[in-house]
């Protein structure tokens, strides 16, 4: 598979960006783009250049999902090749940058940070990180797909997989052979995607990845290639070893409550990860609430007044995963 490396200091490691490409009837495809900023921008014109392309060669643009990272250089190839760019119709507000849209988001994501009782130092620093950034990229005209969507892209037939969790739109695209997908951040190599803080539309989100993880398992993959860092030549045991880390994770916060009584989401997050900065100020959070409300729906935790405890005492949670 012809891939792309991006420099990425700021998430999960490097970005990779897909070339495919049809020389027979000059057909030329994205698959993700990375993110908005100089260095990366770079690496991409420069990584098509050694193909012979540009970014006004670019046919058509399929994206993961709507993170910066993936997505953020989207708009710019479109403008100067007229690309169709393809997102799941969950993600595609966000794409084109939709005022509403993404009025929503900024909505949802304060009254969480209150909710899950992020103090007030914190919650400033992570808006601040958000509006200094800068790398949202020019918004996109996207083309909304939906689960099971065949895509005729770069000389390929890519079949629409929607894997949610991580995001709300997120998708693997999966090749004619059904052997191989692209998973963006469904599934990666070395850091277990974030749920919770991820995406703070996605309603029940680790039930929502725990069902990506077992449909992906389903599916037997022999390779997958995925958003950030190196294939994963065993994609099946990377989900299971996934599952099992939630598996863990929700017995930890259990022993948590039982140790120190109730909490809040902040209070959990702090416990499992310290100190948090940057992004990760929603990220640790998000993902402590994720299994919280995982628990709370599963009837192992209960909530009141904003904080969470344990329900029976029970720490079986192998059925929930």
């Amino acid at each position: 598979m012809d891939r792309i490396s991006l420099g990425n200091d700021e998430f999960e490691g490097r970005n990779n960006a897909y070339v495919l490409a049809d020389d027979t009837d000059d057909e030329l495809a994205l698959v993700d783009t990375g993110v908005a900023i100089d260095p990366v921008r770079q690496d991409l014109r420069e990584g098509l250049a050694e193909r012979g392309y540009e970014f006004a060669d670019v046919d058509d643009i399929v994206l993961t999902h709507f993170h910066v990272d993936h997505a953020g250089l989207a708009g710019e190839i479109q403008a100067e090749s007229d690309a169709t760019v393809y997102v799941h119709e969950a993600d595609a507000p966000l794409v084109a940058q939709d005022p509403d849209a993404v009025a929503a988001v900024e909505d949802r994501r304060r009254q969480l940070l209150e909710q899950w009782g992020v103090p007030a130092a914190a919650r400033e620093e992570l808006l601040g990180f958000f509006e200094s950034a800068d790398i949202e990229g020019q918004p996109a005209e996207p083309t909304p797909i939906a689960d099971g969507d065949v895509l005729e892209v770069g000389g390929r037939s890519l079949e629409t997989v929607h894997a949610p969790g991580h995001a709300a739109g997120l998708c693997c695209f999966e090749t004619e052979s059904g052997d191989e997908a692209f998973v963006g951040d469904a599934v990666l190599p070395v850091y277990t995607p974030n749920v919770g803080g991820a995406d703070v539309r996605v309603q029940r989100p680790l039930e929502k990845y725990v069902a990506t993880l077992e449909r992906f398992v389903d599916r037997e993959y022999d390779r997958v290639w995925p958003g950030h860092r190196d294939p994963i030549d065993e994609p099946t045991d990377r989900a299971e070893t996934i599952l099992e880390h939630h598996r863990e994770r929700a017995e930890t916060i259990l022993e948590l409550l039982g140790e120190h009584g109730p909490a809040d989401a902040w209070t959990i997050s702090e416990r499992l990860f310290g100190a948090l900065e940057g992004i990760h100020i929603i990220h640790g959070p998000g993902e402590a609430f994720a299994h919280l409300d995982h628990l709370r729906h599963e009837g192992i935790v209960a909530y009141e007044n904003g904080r969470y405890r344990l329900q029976d005492g029970s720490l079986a949670v192998t059925d929930l995963f």
